[in-house]
């Protein structure tokens, strides 16, 4: 017990040095691993836990997942027999048969990763009531009412918005080196699907821009799949050819960063650092940190504790985080005003859909029904928007945003 707490504490040390206004400093990592100590030594040695992953390493997305599980897995003091990982587990049938080998292995908790997963966790967790079986990205746990289903996302939104605020400083930067006109500042925004969940994403970004740099607009273009390098350097490079000065993307493969970095245009990427292939054109990447949520669950389900059935990590849990900025690309002042804007986000100061902020068909928007108990008609069911501001990942975990605002072009759409 004595080394698992040193561990943590060690830990807690590595977070103390990861303010996203240091430059300098190691990519942020958990904030609230100190807070989330084992249960006594013979529990965790008794737990094993499954992680089922829709693609492998290659998969931005799926990696970010991958390091999350191992590093929740040795905050925790697991042997190497405790944790098993399945990995390229197509959104069918093939999760539910992964889920089932799992809770037959011995499994006390099995995680997946994907949104698709969903029905398929749902129905192997029916089958499996003593297991515990959580979702992320997903929406149904809250309406299905099972005692051993649940999902889990973050306020990413926010970091999608500190992102935002780069890449708009970046476009400053470029306007005032002559190299296009205020007018021109146009970004461009591969995304999978035109999912809520990328909706909200690509609207904090825009915001985030706009907020330091008024006059920009987006175009955003679909690829129809999560993970497909091919189409996505296509994307991006047709948002480049279209007068796109930076690009960003939701969307898993290095296919976005790496047009950008033939085309020497700058990119704002996501689930992790492309400093490596991209070393002139990266400029930060905002990602979820899962390793908080699987420390949250796993000693949950050590301690006999109940786990939420939506859970939604935070800045200050230290769920959302940033890479360094990579200042040969970005804008001068930019880590500075990231760590300004982060403040005020964790403070309650600021609030990234702020409806003063914008606009749709040229109105103010102070009433909004959000579809949050989703279901086949996809019905709009919540009221979202309270105290001028819409309320994203408050009524479930999983983002809701789904508003097409003022200022932001979709060239295209994928459902």
């Amino acid at each position: 017990m004595k080394k698992i707490i040193a561990m943590l504490l060690a830990l807690v040390m590595v977070f103390a040095l990861c303010a996203c206004g240091d430059s300098k400093a190691p990519e942020e990592t958990p904030s609230d691993a100190d807070s989330q100590a084992p249960a006594e030594e013979g529990g965790a040695k008794d737990l094993k836990v499954g992680f089922i992953f829709l693609h492998d390493e290659n998969s931005t997305y799926d990696l970010n997942f991958i390091n999350a599980a191992k590093s929740a897995c040795a905050a925790l003091g697991f042997t190497e027999d405790q944790f098993i990982f399945r990995t390229n587990i197509p959104e069918g049938q093939e999760c539910y048969d992964a889920a089932c080998e799992l809770a037959d292995a011995g499994c006390s908790i099995i995680f997946a990763d994907s949104f698709g997963h969903e029905d398929f966790m749902i129905q192997a967790a029916k089958e499996f009531p003593e297991v515990q079986f959580c979702h992320s990205t997903g929406v149904k746990a809250h309406t299905e009412g099972l005692a051993n289903y649940h999902n889990a996302f973050a306020s990413i939104y926010e970091g999608r918005y500190l992102a935002g605020i780069a890449a708009g400083m970046k476009l400053n930067e470029m306007i005032e080196a002559g190299e296009f006109t205020a007018e021109e500042a146009k970004l461009g925004y591969v995304g999978a699907f035109t999912y809520a969940e990328v909706v909200s994403g690509y609207t904090s970004f825009f915001l985030g821009a706009r907020s330091v740099c008024p006059t920009v607009t987006m175009d955003v273009t679909f690829t129809g799949s999560w993970y497909d390098e091919t189409a996505e350097k296509e994307a991006a490079n047709k948002l480049i050819e279209g007068g796109c000065k930076l690009i960003s993307q939701h969307a898993d493969s290095m296919g976005a960063p790496t047009a950008c970095e033939t085309a020497g245009v700058p990119n704002v990427s996501y689930n992790g650092s492309t400093l490596d292939a991209c070393p002139n054109t990266f400029i930060v990447s905002s990602r979820i940190d899962w390793a908080p949520y699987y420390i949250y669950v796993i000693n949950a389900v050590m301690n006999d504790e109940e786990i939420a059935a939506d859970w939604t990590g935070t800045l200050a849990t230290g769920s959302v985080v940033l890479t360094n900025v990579n200042e040969k690309a970005a804008a001068k002042g930019t880590v500075e005003a990231i760590s300004e804007a982060k403040a005020k986000l964790e403070s309650g100061e600021l609030h990234v859909f702020d409806t003063a902020t914008f606009t749709v068909d040229g109105k103010a928007v102070d009433s909004y029904l959000a579809d949050v108990d989703s279901d086949a008609k996809f019905e709009h069911d919540t009221e979202a928007i309270a105290d001028g501001y819409f309320h994203e990942s408050e009524h479930r975990a999983a983002p809701y945003f789904d508003l097409q605002i003022d200022g932001i072009n979709l060239l295209d759409t994928k459902f």
